[in-house]
């Protein structure tokens, strides 16, 4: 492959995948370098709007990533303390007929093997496992990539894809360490014979409570249910991945109804996050170097669209690039094209939490007030900004 062509991508987690799939769809070699020992994906269900899907069709994987989805008939919201409805969105014929390709729920997994199979089929695509980025020199007309193993690589340019805690970000924008929001997600994922027959909903649930919520949704052909529950708990450093108790989960939930609760006693094998995220920046781009995904905007998980949008971003880079005469004019279009979304995107997600998921009293009461008021059709038009396929124009 012509170095001085390719295109190399620190990073190979969905963002980085996408961005080498994209570019190959425009005739753009590229080189993935991933710091870990083997290419995966840690984690659980991940829920895909109809965003995601116009993102497989353009990086050709859409056939494959359907067959694989569960889709979901509602988006529904419940209170935690009255055990009630609060509304619900409908995702039926009017929801896809509305936004041309529906919305689903996929392991993490799933999602990442159906890309990682789609870049290692493709001639233009090559992937390196122990090579993480640590920094990167440029000339004006190359980029050189130093790894941790002591190599040097060099490439046209570079597509920092490596996540929240990004080398690349840190020498483009250098802003410190992430912004610790306080609070605490717990994961498990059961067998659907363990979860509530209840609460096997066909639908991607959350239970909104005082200082934290409840989310599950069935996943893999309806074999297991993903479950995701949130404890604002003022938590003062991030954690991942962090194996802990059932007990020490359910501490955060004693105020909750006994229905909402049951859930969390059917967890196993529970893992903690303290989740973070950055306050926006409009500096993406260096050069011939650029932010891709959550090096770019990681954004808190309130939205579920931390995928969505960095498939996005890689199906907007590779556009941009095409188009323009240079590298460096096409990747300063693509920053200019998504840094606005993409901002919303981050402080919306921080609003959902505070106002949405985790309030109580009369600002519970008020949020009920306003949701349950809205229509299916309030609902869509609410939407359509973020589903409409904005994101590539």
């Amino acid at each position: 492959m012509a170095q001085d062509r390719r295109i190399l991508i620190a990073g190979g987690g969905i963002g980085g995948l996408a961005t080498a799939l994209a570019l190959a769809q425009k005739n753009i070699p590229s080189l993935v370098l991933e710091k870990a020992a083997q290419l995966g994906e840690i984690g659980a269900g991940i829920q895909l709007g109809p965003n995601a899907f116009h993102c497989f069709d353009r990086l050709g994987v859409g056939e494959t990533a359907r067959q694989m989805a569960v889709y979901i008939d509602q988006l529904r919201l419940m209170d935690s303390i009255t055990d009630g409805e609060i509304c619900h969105i409908d995702l039926g014929e009017a929801f896809r007929k509305r936004y041309g390709n529906p919305y689903a729920v996929v392991h993490r997994g799933d999602l990442h093997g159906v890309l990682l199979k789609a870049c290692r089929d493709h001639p233009l695509i090559e992937l390196e496992v122990s090579s993480e980025v640590t920094g990167y020199e440029q000339d004006g007309r190359s980029v050189t990539a130093r790894l941790a193993n002591g190599k040097a690589v060099a490439g046209a340019a570079l597509v920092g894809a490596d996540g929240l805690w990004s080398s690349v970000r840190r020498q483009v924008v250098g802003d410190g360490a992430p912004r610790v929001s306080g609070h605490t997600t717990y994961r498990s994922v059961i067998p659907t014979e363990q979860m509530p027959q209840d609460l096997r909903w066909n639908a991607a649930t959350l239970w909104a409570g005082p200082k934290c919520h409840i989310v599950h949704y069935p996943l893999s052909g309806w074999k297991v249910f993903n479950l995701v529950v949130t404890y604002h708990n003022d938590a003062p450093e991030p954690v991942a991945g962090k194996p802990v108790s059932v007990e020490e989960v359910r501490q955060g939930f004693t105020h909750i109804c006994a229905r909402a609760q049951s859930i969390i006693a059917h967890g196993r094998d529970w893992r903690l996050w303290v989740l973070c995220d950055r306050d926006p920046v409009e500096r993406w781009v260096d050069g011939r170097v650029a932010l891709l995904g959550d090096a770019a905007h990681p954004m808190l998980q309130y939205m579920a669209q931390g995928a969505c949008m960095a498939m996005e971003d890689a199906v907007c880079l590779a556009d941009s690039v095409a188009r323009t005469d240079t590298l460096e004019s096409g990747l300063e279009t693509y920053r200019a094209r998504r840094v606005l979304r993409t901002t919303r995107l981050q402080l919306t997600s921080r609003a959902m939490g505070d106002h949405v998921c985790h309030p109580a009293g009369p600002h519970a009461a008020l949020r009920n007030a306003i949701m349950a008021a809205k229509s299916q059709q309030d609902w869509f038009a609410a939407l359509d900004w973020l589903y409409g396929g904005s994101g590539l124009d």
